[in-house]
C-alpha cells in the first residue's frame, strides 16, 4: 500500500462511529487517560456535527472505505478570535509512517489560514513523541503553559504556531 491508496476528504455524518473508534483506539494504544483527553469529549461521538461552523473543519483519511485517521481545527475556546486549535489528529497503525500526518497537518493549517486564523495552538501528551517531532518540523514551538480552555487537563505538552 502506498500513500496514494489513502483518500483525504471532509468528514460526513456516517464517519462518526469510525472516527470515534480511531480516536479511542489510539488513545488506548498510547495508555492515555480516558479523562481529560479527547477520549471523553462529547464531540468525539459526533465529530461531523462538531465541525460544521464556518471557521472549523475536520478531515478524515480513508483506506478501503474505512476511516483510518483524521484531524481538524476550530476556534480555541477562551482565546482571541484569531487563534485556532489543531484538534484530534489520530491515525491507526496502518496509516502511519507514510507522510499522511504531515500532509493532513499542512492541509488543516492552510484551511485555518484561509478561515482567518493567525495562530494555531495544540496540546498533546509527552509520550506522543512522533507527533511532537512532526509539529516542530512544521513550525510549532513549545509553550511553558497552556492557553485557552480545551478541557484536556491530561495533555501536558502545549505548542503554538504563527500562521
Amino acid at each position: 500500500m502506498t500513500p496514494e491508496d489513502f483518500i483525504f476528504r471532509e468528514i460526513v455524518a456516517e464517519d462518526n462511529p469510525q472516527i470515534a473508534r480511531v480516536i479511542r483506539n489510539v488513545l488506548e494504544e498510547f495508555d492515555a487517560p480516558t479523562t481529560g483527553t479527547a477520549y471523553e469529549d462529547k464531540a468525539t461521538d459526533n465529530m461531523h456535527a462538531a465541525y460544521q461552523g464556518k471557521k472549523e473543519s475536520y478531515s478524515v483519511v480513508v483506506y478501503n472505505n474505512t476511516v483510518v485517521g483524521g484531524a481538524g481545527f476550530a476556534h480555541l475556546a477562551g482565546a482571541e478570535a484569531t487563534v485556532c486549535e489543531f484538534q484530534k489528529m489520530y491515525f491507526l497503525p496502518i496509516a502511519r509512517k507514510k507522510g499522511l500526518a504531515g500532509k493532513l497537518l499542512r492541509h488543516c493549517l492552510q484551511k485555518a489560514t484561509a478561515a482567518g486564523y493567525t495562530q494555531c495552538y495544540l496540546e498533546t501528551m509527552p509520550n506522543m513523541e512522533s507527533a511532537q517531532a512532526l509539529y516542530k518540523k512544521n513550525g510549532f514551538e513549545s509553550l511553558d503553559q497552556p492557553i485557552g480552555n480545551t478541557g484536556h487537563c491530561s495533555c501536558s505538552v502545549w505548542m503554538l504556531k504563527k500562521l
